[in-house]
């Protein structure tokens, strides 16, 4: 079981602040890693990171950053190096999942023919872009030492496409549509992971996908039942169902693994 110990990895979480992202820092924390915890937000970042280092007794680090503006990540970047003196996991977690504030806007916005361009260019901006550039600034410092391990969190959609009926209402209604943002940006996310493991893996840099399924989170009792029966396993994912994951792919318990797209979704996409 020590192949799976993470005692003295410093390990940075992008949107960790968010409902998977503090799953990931508690996963990571417990295993042993020092955690890096990065938002938009400077409060919470700061607030989670006391959370995490009073709960395991370890330093951390809250440092917010945008993940689209080279000059925040260099930052970031500069400041885990400077309190850790390095990096060992980069957790590509911040993704923008479209909300629409206006449910009766949603019904119209959502559909593909009216999806606005700017909601399509800020996914691409967020979920591609900044994917792009957190591995090229931060993991450029591993791939300089010659080791580490870089998690893309990408999604089921990222490999199939979505099933508009589970947004369907009882009364056969549907007010929300699955746009194409989403699928296109996570599926980028996965491509983009196999250039990179290809790109460094002679320079001792892991580089992984895990594509989650759908979390519950208080959605409507309708959608919770129309996923759930997609499903083999007959439910959606809890939010600690991916520390496991994560931790196998941080640590050397998947040391000959990389260039893979782990799949960790309760069997939706296996039928």
């Amino acid at each position: 079981m020590t192949q799976f110990s993470l005692d003295g990895k410093v390990a940075v979480v992008t949107g960790a602040v968010g409902l998977l992202g503090k799953q990931h820092c508690y996963a990571l924390a417990e295993a042993g890693a020092t955690v890096v915890v990065t938002d938009v937000s400077h409060d919470q970042c700061a607030a989670f990171a006391d959370e995490l280092a009073q709960r395991f007794n370890r330093k951390t680090l809250g440092f917010a950053a945008d993940i689209t503006k080279p000059d925040s990540l260099k930052a970031l970047r500069d400041a885990i190096l400077e309190t850790f003196g390095k990096l060992d996991v980069l957790v590509n977690n911040a993704a923008i999942n479209d909300m629409f504030e206006n449910p009766t806007a949603a019904a119209e916005l959502s559909k593909f023919e009216n999806y606005p361009l700017d909601l399509w260019q800020k996914s691409l901006d967020v979920n591609v872009t900044g994917v792009f550039l957190c591995s090229q600034i931060l993991g450029a410092e591993m791939a300089k030492r010659g080791s580490g391990s870089i998690i893309n969190i990408a999604s089921t959609y990222g490999v199939v496409a979505p099933d508009q009926s589970i947004y369907k209402k009882p009364d056969g209604s549907q007010n929300f549509w699955k746009s194409a943002a989403y699928p296109a940006t996570k599926g980028a996310v996965i491509s983009f992971t196999r250039f990179l493991a290809a790109y460094w893996g002679n320079r001792g840099v892991r580089v992984n996908a895990l594509s989650p399924g759908g979390v519950e989170n208080a959605q409507d009792d309708y959608f919770v039942r129309n996923y759930a029966a997609r499903t083999m396993l007959g439910r959606m994912a809890e939010p600690t169902d991916y520390k496991g994951a994560i931790v196998f792919l941080a640590s050397d318990a998947s040391a000959y693994m990389t260039g893979a797209n782990l799949i960790v979704d309760g069997g939706w996409t296996a039928w």
